[in-house]
């Protein structure tokens, strides 16, 4: 059976990224990135964006 779900992606101030069921509230500290559709439409999308996976707050302190 075809998941037929239309998904949102979703990040959080760490910059992580998931995917998320649009018709469910988005959890606490999640935000929509702007891209929905098919379960695959939005893996594409994330592998696109999320080229480092290290959280936000790691990054920053190498950088420093």
């Amino acid at each position: 059976m075809a998941d037929k779900t239309i998904y949102s992606v979703v990040f959080n101030h760490e910059e992580q990224y998931s995917i998320w069921p649009m018709h469910k509230d988005l959890p606490a500290g999640w935000k929509a990135e702007g891209t929905s559709g098919a379960k695959e439409v939005c893996l594409k999308r994330i592998e696109e964006v999320w080229t480092d996976m290290r959280p936000l707050s790691i990054r920053e302190q190498i950088s420093d």
